[in-house]
């Protein structure tokens, strides 16, 4: 492709991703009830902020996360916490003096729409951080790009455990973080709950990309160490992203006679393979055993229910990221009052990942991604004060003074490989199809 023709085909897709963005805002407000719009491409303020905040002057973030796709019902507390965020800094006074400006991209949890919409945010609308992605295989896709582009990349959610180890080999040069703990943990949390039910026998079914054979594999291990035995692990059950029917995926997991099924997938798909094992008859008398890529309120309705209108997944029950950071109690509070209900999950993460971008940021006194690479460690670690408050926090770094933010969903000390640790809840399927928090679980 020619210089020329590089460039209208540049222009071409920008042109389309805004107004894709445009249509995906309106669903994604159709999503939940009072659900915020979707920020929107191409350098317009984010919902709340001053509109100066269109400014380039100031510090420019987007975001890369899922306002439609698998993942699109798991995705709105983050589509939301982001621009929450940029707009209480804006309303203390921005960064550096001006503005924060907000991009938001919808990736539709697929990594080719998820490296496209990383090149428009770091080639053509030149943010420094994103937030994002949330499906760990958009996040390996969008890497590369942010990487060499210098923008610094904040996962709220991506957990895959690939991602460790691509840091300790130096692949991502610092510019990777998450505030969402790897599924190292998630994994091993999952196969104590599993042991703590009596489980003893169970089987494995998990999407198959980064997400699901890295959660896999740290659960199966984590589950025999526990004396346990999983009944497919010679030959694991995965399936693809793109699949649309599961009867053979649902037969290889569910045969064997297992005490529970742990279903490591995203929502849409995951639910269209679990009804399928309940209509195969598979399912009666197996302890389902879900995680936090199946986790929202639609889920329940998508599955379905039995002849007798029950629900197909009541007594389900899964783990997910937990929050009980300091910050929690001012998110919690601003959520309230324009959602009026608590924060859903992920939002805590969501959140934090884009008040380290901008404490990062203010730290360096530079409105680059290489600045808040060298910066963001700093802010979330210290030494420095403890700061849990994000507009205290800016003040402080204003005046030369150190912080150790501690964030909403947890202290997020990141680590050298981009990694936080974190509690996880537990909840279950009712009767009357709502999920319920009903415990948390630490890993072992």
């Amino acid at each position: 492709m020619n210089r020329v023709s590089a460039t209208r085909f540049r222009l071409t897709k920008a042109i389309a991703l805004g107004l894709a963005a445009l249509t995906t805002g309106f669903l994604a407000s159709a999503c939940q009830e009072s659900a915020p719009p979707a920020a929107t491409e191409g350098g317009t303020a984010s919902p709340g902020a001053s509109p100066a905040s269109s400014s380039t002057a100031g510090l420019k973030i987007g975001s890369l996360l899922p306002a439609t796709g698998d993942l699109a019902s798991v995705g709105q507390a983050m589509l939301a916490s982001v621009p929450m965020l940029v707009e209480t800094v804006n309303q203390c006074g921005g960064v550096n003096g001006a503005p924060v400006s907000l991009v938001s991209v919808d990736d539709q949890t697929d990594p080719t729409a998820g490296s496209e919409g990383m090149t428009k945010l770091a080639e053509v609308d030149k943010v420094a951080g994103v937030v994002g992605s949330f499906a760990s295989s958009v996040s390996t896709a969008a890497l590369p790009i942010a990487i060499r582009n210098k923008v610094m990349l904040v996962s709220p959610g991506s957990t895959s455990p690939v991602f460790t180890d691509r840091a300790k080999k130096g692949e991502f040069q610092g510019y990777w973080a998450r505030t969402a703990p790897p599924d190292t943990y998630q994994a091993q949390a999952l196969a104590t709950l599993a042991n703590e039910r009596g489980l003893k026998r169970v089987a494995t079914i998990v999407i198959n990309n980064d997400y699901g054979v890295g959660f896999e594999r740290q659960f199966v291990e984590a589950f025999k160490k526990l004396g346990g035995t999983v009944t497919n692990e010679a030959k694991p059950t995965r399936y693809d992203p793109k699949a649309t029917t599961f009867e053979t995926e649902a037969q290889a997991a569910f045969s064997g006679k297992p005490d529970g099924v742990v279903a490591v997938a995203y929502a849409e798909t995951g639910a269209l393979l679990l009804k399928t094992a309940y209509q195969q008859g598979l399912s009666k008398g197996v302890q389902v055993l879900l995680t936090d890529g199946s986790k929202s309120d639609q889920f329940p309705e998508q599955v379905g229910k039995s002849g007798d209108g029950k629900y197909i997944l009541t007594g389900a029950i899964g783990t997910i990221p937990g929050a009980d950071g300091k910050a929690l109690e001012t998110l919690t509070k601003l959520w309230q009052a324009k959602f009026n209900k608590p924060p859903a999950e992920y939002a805590a993460q969501g959140w934090d990942a884009a008040a380290l971008l901008v404490l990062a940021a203010q730290a360096a006194k530079s409105n680059t991604g290489e600045a808040i690479k060298g910066k963001i460690l700093d802010v979330a670690n210290g030494p420095g004060k403890d700061v849990s408050d994000v507009c205290e926090g800016l003040k402080l770094l204003q005046n030369g003074e150190d912080i150790n933010y501690q964030g909403a969903s947890g202290n997020v000390d990141i680590d050298e490989n981009g990694d936080v640790s974190g509690v996880y809840d537990v909840w279950q399927v009712e009767d009357s199809g709502k999920l319920k928090t009903v415990s948390k679980v630490n890993p072992k």
